[in-house]
């Protein structure tokens, strides 16, 4: 039975859909920490699965929060905004700083077959981290795509949604996965030591930023 068939036309279904995922990919195909991590796991060939559902599944999870009301709700919260934004500049901080001191080390230390496994729950813990303690990534796709997502009516919304989350299947399957056909280039240490020494950068100037720019709390 085609629950839409009385709803939504088939080409309101395909523009609504198609909406939501240029606007999701937009916005999450850019270099950021998260990007980073994902891409350093699949360089690594380390929990690259577990990575890519989990970044999938935050994103569809806080789209669908956005379009169903939790974007006003972030929108009008400067408190909220502020912790997320003190504890992201924090673990930014601290992760830049190992990745600088990973590049300075350079060597074995850096190669593929020299990095030793962490366990999925501290990859994960970490991939969280870096996630939901970043504003950016609420503003991205609660606030952004959600509220976009918002205007839309009855099971609009839902085809919204989807469209929104496969972009970020897509994107997050192909960095991860992806990653494989730059191995032969990450074979160099000094490949690693580049990589190490732009996330270093990358992760100081986030934390710098969100430190620059908190919200004021009346």
């Amino acid at each position: 039975m085609n629950l839409l068939a009385d709803t939504v036309t088939p080409s309101a279904a395909l523009s609504i859909g198609a909406a939501g995922f240029l606007l999701s990919l937009s916005l999450i195909a850019a270099i950021g920490a998260q990007n980073l991590f994902v891409l350093r796991q699949g360089l690594l060939h380390q929990h690259v699965g577990s990575c890519v559902a989990f970044c999938a599944i935050v994103d569809a999870t806080l789209v669908a929060l956005g379009v169903f009301g939790m974007a006003e709700l972030v929108a009008g919260s400067p408190r909220f905004a502020q912790v997320m934004a003190i504890g992201g500049a924090l673990f930014l901080l601290a992760y830049g700083v190992s990745a600088l001191r990973r590049a300075a080390r350079g060597g074995a230390a850096a190669q593929v077959d020299g990095v030793r496994s962490l366990a999925w729950p501290v990859v994960l813990a970490q991939l969280a981290a870096l996630t939901l303690l970043n504003p950016h990534v609420y503003l991205d796709t609660v606030v952004l795509i959600g509220s976009v997502g918002a205007r839309q009516t009855g099971d609009l919304k839902w085809i919204y949604i989807a469209g929104a989350s496969l972009a970020s299947v897509v994107w997050f399957v192909s960095l991860g996965y992806g990653a494989r056909w730059l191995k032969p280039l990450f074979a160099r240490p000094s490949a690693w030591r580049v990589l190490d020494l732009v996330t270093g950068i990358t992760m100081l100037v986030l934390s710098a930023g969100l430190m620059l720019t908190l919200p004021a709390v009346a």
